[in-house]
């Protein structure tokens, strides 16, 4: 089945870590295999760490700089780069500079209802002292 995913008929979903668009999902298209989201992270928004037990991520740069963190290493990220994550691994994005950043998100499979799963982890050791605030 087509579905054609015009950007002004995409809402854009106020999320604690920023303004998030659903391109491919169960809700969405149907799919069951790819959830893919685009994220508009504000200047010092972010995701903070968080792992998804059952999918596969990667993580595309499409605009902006973030500092994105995979376990306890981070690396800045800008428009163009990207981070492949395994399933279970703890990882966070971070928007730490001035401009706005905008990012796809592409996860796999599906999983649940909206064909993403996430567990928070950024309120426990070692992730609540693992990142210093305010690196740009």
């Amino acid at each position: 089945m087509t579905h054609f995913l015009m950007k002004a008929e995409r809402p854009l979903a106020e999320m604690p870590f920023g303004k998030l668009s659903w391109l491919s999902g169960p809700l969405t298209t149907a799919a069951s295999h790819l959830t893919i989201m685009e994220v508009h992270l504000q200047p010092q928004g972010g995701h903070s760490f968080h792992f998804h037990p059952d999918q596969e991520e990667l993580i595309y740069v499409v605009e902006g700089r973030i500092e994105q963190w995979m376990g306890n290493e981070s690396r800045i990220l800008s428009a163009g780069d990207a981070i492949s994550i395994p399933k279970g691994a703890v990882h966070a994005s971070f928007n730490i500079f001035p401009e706005h950043a905008r990012v796809l998100a592409i996860l796999g499979p599906c999983v649940g209802a909206e064909g993403y799963a996430c567990v928070d982890v950024f309120d426990q050791a070692p992730w609540k002292n693992l990142r210093v605030p305010a690196r740009a």
